[in-house]
């Protein structure tokens, strides 16, 4: 996608590794450092860009808050619309809400109502699928709009915790897999 040349590294050179954040025994995949290191970042989105573009999306649907900063570069990377998909009471308009578990509590995200056309090809970016509540919750708010959700795309994907088991057939893919 870029003329500038191919970063050849294991991206998770630049993960780093935080234990017990947000609380005791939870392992911290953080990709700060990734993010700070502009040739590893690029070759990042570069990657989540030509993984999207063979599934033909129409928009790019990502998840707060990191999600939205590999899933903007995408989705500009590949000249598509971006929907974010936001905390609940952060969106301005009219909401269709969905609430998850995560490994650690539950949460919940909100999509506007007029995000996504009626058989809109969605692609859903986020930095990292543990257990697919999440993103679970992304395609099943997409899908209440009407749209096609043709993939879902990780940086990180903690394997063990088996979250591509709930994506409602959804197939994902990732980048880094622990």
């Amino acid at each position: 996608m870029s003329s500038q040349p191919r970063l050849d590294v294991d991206l998770r050179t630049f993960i780093r590794d935080i234990p017990d954040f947000p609380k005791p025994g939870i392992l911290f995949r953080d990709l700060t450092p990734l993010m700070g290191h502009g040739a590893a970042f690029r070759e990042t989105i570069e990657r989540l860009a030509e993984r999207a573009a063979r599934l033909k999306p129409a928009v790019v649907a990502a998840i707060e808050s990191r999600g939205f900063i590999f899933g903007a570069a995408v989705a500009a990377q590949l000249g598509l619309g971006f929907v974010p998909l936001r905390k609940p009471g952060k969106l301005p308009h009219k909401t269709r809400k969905s609430v998850y578990d995560l490994e650690y509590g539950s949460d919940g995200i909100e999509i506007h109502e007029d995000a996504v056309t009626s058989g809109a090809r969605v692609v859903v970016i986020d930095d990292l699928l543990a257990t697919g509540g999440t993103a679970r919750a992304a395609i099943q708010l997409a899908r209440g709009l009407g749209a096609e959700v043709v993939g879902a795309i990780f940086v990180v994907e903690l394997a063990a915790l088996e979250g591509r088991k709930r994506l409602d057939g959804v197939a994902a893919d990732a980048l880094v897999a622990y």
